[in-house]
């Protein structure tokens, strides 16, 4: 949102043709039906504009009363400039940053731009993805689902203004098919444990008449202010007995409220005795001894279906909190770290403070740096005393971190479901606790365990890969896909998708070092991740879309990667990938990077017209296999005139070197010769492999 010169604004503003807002409100004033809304989905009813209006004047109205909330607010916080501004550059990396520290990704500008509408319309079709993926509906409630409220202005300008049909495509798959509530997954299995009975997680029974209630402790005193005073006095309480005097249709609905299940409409199923004023007194009742004053205002608001859908996400939200604050004071918080040796003789009984009817192992890395150097055989004096490092007992014991956990929320994996409904010894009752190990180091575990308690995650790229293999271990696809996330967003680094690599002018975009060598200043870049591990990692998990952030990855930085016998490996690799591979097939790795190259050098310029610098026979001009004088090189590698190329330097301050050393009078043309100079390098390489691709 800057003009000439940096002016902002609130100075400057574009003409209306180039303006997102006014093209946007143009085709809602001369369209008498929503054209995309139409195209897309004939199977439906598309409000007309006079509609619309009505019922964006009573959302304002339910918004200035304070009944609705306002899915997108104004957020003119320093934090929201800078995601703006992210989403701009399309930089992922600071993206995922600040949407780990918490920004809030459905919050608009003083223009209404979201961050969801500049990423689809400045084309970042993977920041629009990550957008998509980070959690809430993303700055429209259109592409959260079939909701009441989808025919909004701010969705069909998102939509519209996608800069291309790719993205246009993955708004629409997300409109149709993606839930608007982040959480379902983690509320519907909490409201699921209220009737589970397979695996057995029940630690507490609560009865009401001849009812019985088979519940958690975990989440009573989590939810409540009641039980979880009354069960850290006694956690030993395996019953509970509640007043005659309250029906069980009052404590049903009660369990339900903090079970995060959906509350009925009538208070009273049909042919039951009970009166609905009874029932009206009996919630009155156990509303005020357990301390849940809202729910009275979840019942009352089931007749208004956005007002009762925005009350849930408040509990639910209201619920994580809770949760999250139990899981940091009791799980985390109680964590033990033990020489591995003594976990054995370690026993914990079940009526702990924590509530927890399993204990979790995670064993710290074997640095085998430390033992490699060390004689573990001691040497004996004469008395038959051992002496030295063994005697002195400087090799370190090797750790282990024991977290309690509970069973009701480690089922969410099917590791563990399976494990405790099996004829495992795992799934059966003991004195003590069982210790189940799991292969990973205690922070990962940590990782998983919030993402299991909380489902969410804050996963730094040093522990990305480790919990990759620790999800797809455990069958977390949620968890996996989150990780995946992490390593393709923090691991691309900082820089802006439109100034290449190789110009002087972006050159330390990533934090770099300069380097002096023959063509000048050279930049080497500190990889934030080991590409290597990341590619093996996806062909051995399956994940196809670190495989693309791989390629998008080398493609980026190919001439770093191009000579390197590790990388010429890997291309041998994903050819023998290929089962009864023959000469016509090609690399896949091999093509998704040649796919990503051809996008990095045209996506600067194609829309300028200039594209053909690539292709017809301007690319023979730049060609890495012509010389300018017209003669040919040989080895494909262009040879200029080092005195004639320092001459030209000389005299022309604003030329811009390429690859090979040679000066080109622009940095679109130096992007044409780079670009043929490392196509001449692939097919290179593939000689020398002996690899037709």
């Amino acid at each position: 949102n800057l003009g000439p010169q940096g002016t902002s604004l609130d100075v400057f503003h574009r003409p209306f043709v180039f303006c997102t807002l006014h093209r946007s409100l143009v085709y809602f004033q001369n369209c008498r039906f929503f054209v995309p809304l139409g195209r897309y989905r004939r199977h439906e009813m598309v409000l007309r504009k006079h509609e619309l209006e009505g019922k964006l004047g009573e959302e304002s109205l339910l918004i200035k009363s304070g009944l609705l909330r306002d899915e997108n607010p104004l957020d003119q916080s320093p934090e929201f400039n800078d995601f703006l501004l992210a989403c701009r550059h399309g930089d992922l990396r600071k993206c995922q940053e600040l949407i780990a520290l918490g920004v809030n990704i459905n919050g608009k500008d003083r223009f209404d731009y979201t961050p969801l509408i500049i990423a689809s319309l400045c084309g970042h079709y993977e920041l629009v993805q990550l957008l998509l993926e980070s959690g809430r509906p993303v700055g429209l409630t259109l592409l959260a689902g079939a909701l009441a409220e989808r025919n909004t202005f701010q969705g069909e300008r998102c939509i519209y203004n996608a800069l291309n049909d790719r993205i246009r495509n993955l708004l629409l798959q997300y409109d149709f098919s993606k839930t608007s509530d982040p959480y379902v997954y983690w509320s519907t299995h909490i409201s699921s444990l209220l009737g589970r009975t397979t695996p057995p997680t029940s630690d507490i029974s609560l009865v009401a008449g001849s009812r019985s209630f088979a519940l958690h402790k975990f989440l009573l005193a989590s939810r409540t202010p009641y039980f979880r005073r009354k069960l850290e006095g006694q956690p030993e309480t395996a019953t509970w007995n509640l007043a005659a005097a309250i029906p069980v249709e009052a404590l049903q609905i009660a369990l339900r409220y903090v079970y995060l299940g959906d509350l009925p409409r009538d208070l009273v199923p049909p042919g039951s005795p009970v009166s609905e004023e009874d029932v009206a007194r009996g919630l009155d009742k156990i509303s005020k001894q357990l301390e849940v004053e809202r729910l009275w205002g979840a019942i009352m608001a089931g007749s208004d279906r956005r007002l009762a859908r925005q009350r849930y996400q408040d509990e639910e939200e209201r619920a994580l909190r809770q949760i999250g604050d139990f899981f940091r004071a009791n799980v985390l918080g109680m964590k033990m770290v033990v020489d591995t040796a003594r976990v054995g003789h370690l026993g914990w009984g079940y009526d702990n403070a924590a509530y927890a009817d399993v204990l979790l192992r995670a064993d710290e890395q074997h640095d085998e740096e430390e033992t490699d150097g060390v004689d573990e055989t001691p040497t004996l004096n004469g008395q038959g005393i051992p002496t030295g490092s063994a005697a002195r007992g400087d090799k370190k014991p090797r750790k282990s971190s024991l977290y309690p956990a509970h069973k009701a929320m480690l089922i969410r994996s099917e590791y563990f479901d399976r494990m405790f409904s099996g004829d495992f010894v795992e799934s059966k009752k003991s004195t003590h606790l069982h210790v189940v190990t799991v292969d990973c180091t205690p922070a990962v575990l940590e990782l998983v365990l919030t993402f299991l308690y909380t489902e969410s995650t804050n996963c730094p790229l040093e522990h990305a890969l480790d919990l990759l293999y620790a999800a797809d271990m455990l069958f977390l696809d949620s968890l996996k896909s989150k990780a995946a996330v992490a390593i393709s967003t923090l691991g691309s680094g900082t820089r802006n998708v439109l100034v290449d690599r190789t110009h002087s002018a972006g050159a330390g975009a990533d934090g770099g070092e300069e380097t002096g060598g023959d063509g000048g200043a050279h930049v080497v870049e500190m990889e934030p991740i080991n590409i290597y591990d990341v590619i093996h990692a996806a062909w051995d998990l399956n994940v196809r879309r670190l495989e693309e952030f791989a390629a998008r990855y080398l493609a980026t930085r190919l001439e770093d990667y191009i000579d390197d016998p590790d990388f010429q490996e890997l291309i041998r690799e994903s050819a023998a990938r290929i089962h009864r591979r023959e000469e016509t097939d090609t690399i896949e790795l091999l093509d998704d990077i040649r796919y990503y190259l051809s996008e990095r050098f045209r996506l600067r310029f194609e829309d300028a017209g200039l594209d053909e610098m690539l292709t017809g026979d301007d690319a023979a001009e730049f060609s890495p296999e012509a010389e300018p004088g017209g003669g040919k090189l040989a080895n494909g590698h262009a040879e200029a005139d080092v005195a004639a190329a320092e001459g030209e330097a000389d005299g022309d301050d604003d030329a811009v070197r390429t690859l090979d050393g040679q000066t080109a009078e622009d940095e679109f043309a130096s992007d044409a010769i780079n670009y043929q100079i490392l196509l001449g390098k692939i097919d290179a390489m593939l000689e020398r492999l002996k690899l037709d691709a």
